[in-house]
Parts: C-alpha cells; structure tokens; sequence
C-alpha cells in the first residue's frame, strides 16, 4: 500500500505541476471529488481492516508478553527485563500512507462539499471589471444562490433566485468552459440590449449614468472617465475611454449570433431565454457578451459578492455591488 500511495502522490504532484507550467487546463472541482473518494477508500479501510489489525496485534504483543511473564514467575523469577509499552505504541501507529490519506479526508471531504455547495473563492486576474474589482482582489462566490448545482457536472437540482441586472456573477466561459469569467448581469431572456457610441439602452430606455470625473488608471496607464450606473436595483461604477473608440465586431461566432446585430457604433443583441448578456465594468477593456455572446443559464457558477482579501491594498476588503 505504501508504494500504492507512493505513485498516486507523484501523479498529483505531476497533475499539479502541469496546471502550474500552464502545460493543461486543471479542474479544481473534479480533482477535490477524486481526492474526496480516494482517501474515503483509505479512510474505510483504516476504519474496518488496517486499524483492527494494528490493535489485534498489540493485543497479541501483550498477550505474549503477560504469558512468558507468568511462566517465569512459575520459575521463581519475579523481576523480568523487557518495557513492551514503546513496542506497543508503534504497533498502533498509523504508517505515514494512512496518515496523508485517511489522515486528510474529513478535511478534503469538507472543503470539497463547502466549495460545492456553499462559498468558493477566485482571484481577478484581469482588469475587465475596474472599477468594481481590481487585479489581485480574492473574492468569495455565494454557490447557492442561483440555485443548488451538483458538483463535478454543474447540473442544477434545486432552484433559487434567479438572477438579475446588475449582479456579478462568474460563470464557465461559453467559448472554453474549462475557465472562469467574471462580469456583470446586464441583459435578462427577453431584453433587448443595445449598446451604441458608450450609451446603454435595455428595452430601448437608456440606463442612468452620472458622470464621475477622470481617474487615471494604473494598468492603463492613463486616465479614464469614470461613471456611476444604475442597473436593475445596483448602483456601481463603469468605466470608459475619453475618446470613443470605434467597435471592431465580434471575432466569434456563437451560439444565437443571429440574434445580434454588429456594426462600427456597438452591437444590439435579443436575449434568449435561459441565457443572459453580460458585460465588464471596464467598457472598453472587456471582453463579453459584445463579442462571445450569451451566457447559459447551466454554465452559471455563483454570485460575487465580497472581497475577502487583497495583499496589495487591504482598503480593498469588503461587499461590492
């Protein structure tokens, strides 16, 4: 067994290091479900094979012990050399393959379960969402509230809220759905969404913005405009070049594309239903529904809903909209 374990250790380091060099797309999720089962299997034969033996034998260590003792004391010899107690303890010892298997599965299994069904924290990688979140903010996604998802498949079995404009979710990205995007709700099934010369428009209203004034912006290295949006019930900020830039199309070609119209000014698109538009905070510097499309209601993984922690700027901890 411990060579067993011996050779699963060096595949995961193997796995691990590979996702690390950017050699494979690693899932997290799976990997957590595997690990889960495996050292539940190590846990259970701990539990009715391994540890019953390890017991059986110090019983029998002591079995003998006491039996040679008495027969010496037949002989007239009472004081007998021979502690077995540190013989004992090792006898019971778990072996090091137990203890980095059945040893770590209450805390993978409940990590696992936690980051499935509850909280599961991510890191902004990119500055698409500026002003809202910044490179290197570590935010927590809520699992349920859209809904309970079984792990692994992403397949929904109990409903919850559904969502709404202006709320940050991060969701499988429609083009590889071995990664995870984040972005802000802009357009429901139903809407059409327009977005024409940095103005826009759902169901043809346009939403409210208030100017903010300039900001420069470190990643930019310049300044931009910033201002305050109102989707839905959520006010929050956006961002934008100070001059227009015209929109180069979308480079995709997506599922319902036929329902979007694309030209030098923006794009105007009908959502479908079970799917939402979506958009970065970070107008001209974010790639979404403008140019991929739209986001299936199953590749939707949570709501964004808090930054617990950013090593860079701990002013950043906190709620956002």
């Amino acid at each position: 067994m411990s060579a067993l374990t011996a050779v699963l250790y060096a595949a995961l380091i193997a796995y691990l290091g590979g996702w690390y060099m950017d050699m494979w797309h690693g899932n997290f999720s799976l990997l957590l479900f595997i690990l889960s089962v495996v050292t539940g299997l190590y846990w259970l034969a701990e539990i009715f094979r391994f540890k019953p033996a390890r017991e059986k034998a110090a019983i029998q260590l002591a079995s003998q012990d006491a039996a040679r003792r008495a027969e010496l004391a037949k002989q007239g010899i009472q004081r007998v050399d021979g502690d077995i107690t540190e013989a004992r303890e090792r006898l019971l010892m778990q072996p090091w393959w137990l203890d980095w298997t059945a040893g770590l599965f209450p805390v993978i299994v409940v990590v696992f379960l936690m980051r499935s069904f509850l909280f599961e924290p991510f890191k902004i990688p990119t500055g698409s969402m500026i002003p809202t979140l910044e490179v290197g903010d570590l935010i927590l996604v809520n699992k349920f509230h859209y809904g309970v998802r079984l792990p692994v498949i992403n397949k929904k079995i109990i409903d919850n809220h559904a969502p709404k404009r202006g709320d940050v979710v991060v969701f499988r990205y429609p083009m590889d759905t071995r990664i995870d995007y984040i972005k802000r709700v802009v357009g429901l099934p139903g809407d059409e969404v327009s977005y024409l010369n940095h103005e826009l428009r759902i169901n043809g209203q346009p939403v409210p913005v208030t100017a903010l004034g300039e900001q420069y912006d470190d990643l930019a290295y310049r300044y931009m405009l910033r201002f305050s949006e109102r989707l839905g019930e959520v006010d929050h900020r956006i961002q934008q070049e100070k001059t227009p830039l015209s929109f180069n199309g979308s480079r995709y070609d997506f599922a319902f594309r036929d329902q979007c119209r694309h030209s030098l000014e923006g794009v105007v698109c009908k959502v479908p239903a079970g799917h939402l538009f979506v958009m970065g905070d970070n107008r001209d510097n974010s790639e979404d529904s403008r140019y991929w499309g739209f986001v299936p209601d199953e590749n939707l993984v949570g709501r964004a809903f808090v930054v617990w922690m950013n090593f860079g700027n701990l002013g950043r901890i906190g709620a956002f909209h």
